[in-house]
């Protein structure tokens, strides 16, 4: 990654985002509500932890035909991506609760779904939010030499198949967290001194990780396989089945946010600086998608209202829709992009058709 320092234009940044978020302010003020999350997300909190839990509990006391807990596998890796996008996201970004101590509880439920706090904060906080589609900076554009998600990226021969091969590396995404990633990124982060607010002791970072490893594979792997009457191999399949459903889930999600058609990928000048300021720039690196589907924005917890999401991280999903109307009119009226795709399906097209053409080979080899 470049350690080059990133510099945002502070041009017209007193006029739309002063604007924007005074508007924001007002709506939250004269409607009386807190921009952290009410009874719908606590809600959807106990519906998304029933989905994730129920069948664990079920496999474990019940003695089931093999296709119903292949099953119940499956349910399980829905709640998973339902509780990383709507419980740990949102307590991750300080915004699930006024209180600091329930978020905190509400992001440390990403030790459950086989992640990290700390990784995660400062991949999605600090280098996904600062620096969004920057290719060398964004973290979430890298997939190692495999997958080419921007122009500025290595061609190889292979990737002018990757809008095929794509979707079945995805569902590898927390399998990865809970295998390898977590502990490359421990490293990394700690080595450049990476931190989302305060740098944590490296002692007690390691060793929070190395303990919270050994207690998810105790809890999904070692006490099923003392309490159920189930060959080895399968409660193994079991395991990477509900983590290849929530890779697929969450993957696909992040993608049609960023890795599509309407989101630039701008580069920085030689000496770091970026043409638009950071509100501006978020406007052009993302994208909305299926923001009248009251199913995709209930389930994907706010992230296909990623617009509203990167100039507003600290509230709550529950509100983007609510804000959407604000920040589509603003923007309107400084004449600037709003990204949107009307529905889920022309947004997953859309996608997997700019895999297509990333992959193809570029006339200039970008370095």
């Amino acid at each position: 990654m470049d350690n080059k320092t990133i510099r945002f234009s502070r041009k017209d940044s007193a006029q739309f985002f002063r604007t924007l978020n005074r508007r924001v302010n007002e709506y939250f003020k004269e409607n009386g509500i807190k921009k952290t999350g009410n009874w719908r997300l606590y809600l959807k909190t106990a519906v998304m932890f029933a989905l994730f839990l129920t069948p664990y509990f079920l496999i474990l006391t019940l003695n089931l035909p093999n296709w119903i807990n292949l099953l119940l596998t499956m349910v399980m890796g829905v709640g998973m991506a339902g509780v990383g996008m709507n419980v740990m996201h949102d307590g991750n970004h300080g915004s699930y609760s006024t209180k600091k101590w329930v978020n905190k509880i509400m992001g440390s439920t990403i030790y459950i779904l086989a992640g990290n706090v700390y990784n995660w904060q400062v991949q999605h906080n600090v280098l996904h939010h600062t620096y969004t589609n920057i290719h060398n900076h964004d973290e979430d554009l890298e997939a190692g030499k495999i997958l080419r998600f921007s122009k500025h990226a290595k061609w190889y021969r292979f990737h002018k198949f990757q809008h095929y091969y794509s979707v079945f590396l995805y569902g590898l995404l927390t399998f990865n967290w809970a295998v390898t990633t977590d502990f490359m990124q421990m490293y990394r982060y700690t080595k450049r001194k990476l931190s989302y607010g305060r740098f944590p002791n490296p002692f007690v970072n390691w060793s929070v990780l190395v303990a919270t490893k050994l207690i998810y594979v105790l809890i999904w792997i070692v006490i099923p396989m003392l309490f159920l009457d189930i060959a080895w191999w399968k409660i193994l399949l079991g395991f990477f089945i509900m983590h290849y459903v929530a890779g697929v889930i969450l993957s696909v999600v992040f993608q049609l946010a960023h890795v599509v058609d309407e989101a630039e990928t701008p580069l920085p000048e030689k000496d770091g600086s970026m043409k638009n300021t950071w509100a501006i720039h978020q406007l052009a690196t993302t994208v909305n998608f299926g923001t009248k589907n009251r199913i995709v924005n209930w389930f994907t917890g706010g992230l296909n209202h990623q617009v509203e999401h990167h100039i507003f991280p600290n509230i709550s999903h529950i509100h983007y829709t609510k804000i959407s109307k604000i920040v589509k009119q603003t923007a309107k009226e400084f004449n600037l992009p709003y990204n949107e795709y009307k529905t889920t399906r022309k947004a997953i097209i859309s996608h997997f058709k700019h895999l297509k053409e990333l992959g193809k080979k570029p006339v200039l080899q970008y370095q």
